[in-house]
């Protein structure tokens, strides 16, 4: 298999598919985080502006959403089942942006090796 550029030809080896190929899975996976990310940050949002509202509140029962279903609920019950959503939001929320973080890193090594090989005859930019 050959990759030509300008006016070179550089042999393309077995290895070097190799770390084409986890390149692209690695930058699919970055994606898919970000879109992790983004829905984790607004719920997170959620659960804080819910907390909010379950303050301002003077019920001591209140709806809570459970699936599909409205169950009334004591109000102090809401509060600790919120917070625990809460925490639980946050640790995945940090789970993905470690994984990011490691995403970016692996990639930015592939980006080295394969540039220093392939120069101009690889584009692993996004547009």
């Amino acid at each position: 298999m050959q990759q030509s550029g300008s006016g070179s030809e550089t042999e393309v080896t077995w290895e070097d598919q190799q770390n084409i190929n986890k390149f692209g899975r690695l930058n699919n996976r970055y994606h898919e985080l970000e879109d992790e990310i983004k829905i984790a940050k607004e719920a997170n949002e959620n659960f804080e502006d819910a907390s909010n509202e379950l303050i301002l509140t003077d019920e001591e029962v209140v709806r809570f959403q459970i699936g599909e279903v409205f169950a009334h609920l004591p109000k102090d019950e809401v509060e600790t089942r919120i917070e625990q959503m809460q925490e639980t939001t946050a640790k995945h929320l940090q789970q993905l942006m470690e994984e990011k973080e490691l995403i970016i890193f692996q990639m930015a090594e592939l980006k080295k090796i394969l540039y220093a090989k392939f120069k101009e005859s690889i584009n692993l930019e996004e547009d």
